[in-house]
């Protein structure tokens, strides 16, 4: 078990060290200090109790990737979540909507804390639209499958997967969807909510577009080329790490945005976000090299069924109001309920594999009969 966790207890031994400068560099008060270091605490366990369905839906992915390319994710793809999302991201929406350079956005950040927030904030719509239909597009994409034998909830998806048939249904959903949650808000807002979730859709098929040419291309140097194989492995493992790294975008808008509810500072959000990141891809790796998606067959079901929740809230949260606590629990909820079918499906195929013969017969006063 250790090993999977080291390097993320280390770095977050790292980050409440980077936590507790910051904190007396900015209040050079021991009692403040504690208060932030607390706070990268606090939200670096936030992060990851809503972040085990990323976890699941990484490792459906990571299971089929070369070694190489899952360390490759572990930390090339850290440094994309950590410094790209928790502090770039922020940077550039607040770059872009207050029309400021690169620069002059870092200073605001820095010096007006309470401006920053109110930028990224009033973002909530555009990064709802995008993060919303991409992932509702993931969600959807899995159970429209009609190759898909496995079914948790059958009543359910087995219809679902019949329809997979019907050309570009998913898409069909999100537009309607996107369509009719606009007509709920501000026309201002609507616009701009209508643009970012297409923009999502189109992140969505430009993600599978590069796989879908990859692979083709994949299959031609192996059929042509002397190290086709290696080739092959190589753009096989940069397809998946391309969408591994949008679905975790998608999956730390949320993230980013409500842990202005415990600070405002994008240092102390980084430190505490970065932590739950690295943790969601220690968590991932452990998943894929246990087998544990295999042995706990409805494990992915649980994950896809909290992924079209998480969409939904996104897509809803620019009318209603809805708390992290409320997607966390929701999203824990599909995942602890899809393990425990796994488990009592596990048991009852055990169960039904030991043989009649190999039982151990019970007499009618519950005496053991094939005891000497």
């Amino acid at each position: 078990m250790f090993k999977y966790y080291k390097w993320s207890l280390l770095f977050t031994a790292l980050c409440l060290a980077l936590g507790t400068w910051l904190g007396w560099t900015i209040t050079h008060d021991v009692a403040a200090t504690l208060g932030i270091v607390w706070i990268v605490l606090v939200l670096g366990v936030l992060e990851i109790s809503l972040s085990f369905d990323n976890a699941v839906v990484n490792a459906t992915v990571l299971r089929d990737m070369d070694p190489v390319w899952r360390r490759r994710f572990l930390t090339w793809g850290i440094v994309i979540a950590v410094f790209g999302m928790r502090i770039l991201f922020p940077l550039a929406i607040v770059a872009i909507a207050a029309k400021l350079g690169p620069i002059d956005a870092v200073k605001l950040a820095a010096t007006d804390p309470v401006t920053y927030e109110r930028i990224i904030t009033g973002a909530h719509v555009g990064i709802s639209g995008f993060g919303g239909a991409f992932l509702a597009m993931v969600g959807l994409t899995f159970f429209l499958d009609e190759d898909k034998d496995s079914h948790w909830i059958g009543p359910i998806e087995r219809p679902f997967a019949s329809l997979s048939r019907v050309s570009g249904l998913a898409l069909g959903v999100v537009l309607l969807a996107l369509y009719g949650i606009s007509r709920m808000i501000a026309p201002e807002d609507a616009m701009t909510f209508i643009v970012s979730g297409i923009f999502g859709l189109l992140a969505y098929i430009g993600v599978q577009a590069i796989g879908a040419l990859l692979e083709r291309e994949e299959e031609e140097d192996v059929v042509g080329s002397g190290n086709g194989a290696a080739v092959a492995v190589v753009k096989s493992g940069l397809a998946s790490f391309l969408y591994l790294e949008v679905l975790d975008a998608s999956f730390s808008f949320d993230g980013v945005i409500g842990a202005f509810a415990l600070s405002n500072n994008l240092f102390i959000i980084a430190l505490g976000l970065g932590i739950g990141a690295m943790f969601v891809r220690s968590m991932t790796v452990m998943l894929v090299d246990r087998g544990t998606l295999t042995e706990y067959r409805y494990l992915e079901h649980g994950a896809f069924y909290a992924i079209l929740a998480l969409a939904t809230i996104m897509l809803l949260s620019v009318r209603f109001e809805i708390p992290e606590t409320v997607t966390g629990l929701i999203g824990a909820g599909f995942i602890g309920i899809a393990f425990a079918a796994s488990l009592r499906s596990n048991r009852a195929e055990a169960t039904a594999a030991v043989p009649l013969e190999d039982a151990d017969p019970v007499g009618p006063t519950g005496e053991h009969l094939n005891r000497h």
